[in-house]
């Protein structure tokens, strides 16, 4: 059988990056995890653990660290092609595709076309101009991972609209983000 005649890599071999400088360094806090467990109620935290974005805590849980080296590796391996919602990656010598679909399949994210998903627009309103102050951030710049994590440990007196809103904050930081820890959102 003839090879196929792939697209080139985005990586030259053996000039990947190295993997303590990617996302999937920054999307396995360890603090962060287990500050959202213990501010959180028990129902709090299970009612978290099965929504959407539970998928997250429950990889964690399993301690599925595997993900992140996995996640390094496809995009090392990445083929430079010209699809926006599609990854294509080399294994062995064998092209596989991973696509918003296969990440819905996997995660049960929602992951239906948004528009100018590039610049969302999103209203701020006084109840989200009062959250963000209460977590003692600027709500033009957004918190960090770090300031997460000290309004975690004093958000037992808060509604639990707003702990859940934490919880929820800080999983698309700390998992879906995954910037440094101390840049902001």
């Amino acid at each position: 059988m003839d090879s196929l005649e792939l697209p080139k890599r985005i990586f030259t071999l053996g000039e990947e990056p190295f993997p303590i400088k990617s996302i999937t360094y920054h999307t396995d806090d360890s603090k962060l995890f287990s500050a959202v467990r213990d501010a959180l109620h028990d129902d709090e935290y299970e009612e978290l653990k099965e929504s959407r974005l539970g998928v997250f805590l429950k990889f964690k849980e399993m301690d599925f660290g595997w993900a992140s080296r996995l996640g390094h590796y496809m995009l090392c391996f990445q083929l430079n092609i010209k699809k926006k919602y599609e990854l294509w990656s080399l294994v062995g010598a064998d092209p596989v595709r991973f696509s918003l679909i296969e990440f819905e399949q996997l995660t049960g994210l929602n992951c239906e076309y948004i528009e100018h998903l590039e610049n969302p627009r999103c209203e701020v309103t006084n109840e989200m101009t009062s959250f963000w102050e209460r977590i003692g951030v600027s709500v033009d710049a957004g918190p960090s991972s770090e300031q997460i994590i000290r309004a975690l440990k004093r958000c037992q007196e808060w509604s639990r609209d707003d702990r859940m809103r934490l919880g929820y904050l800080a999983i698309f930081s700390g998992f879906i983000e995954g910037r440094k820890y101390s840049s902001a959102t």
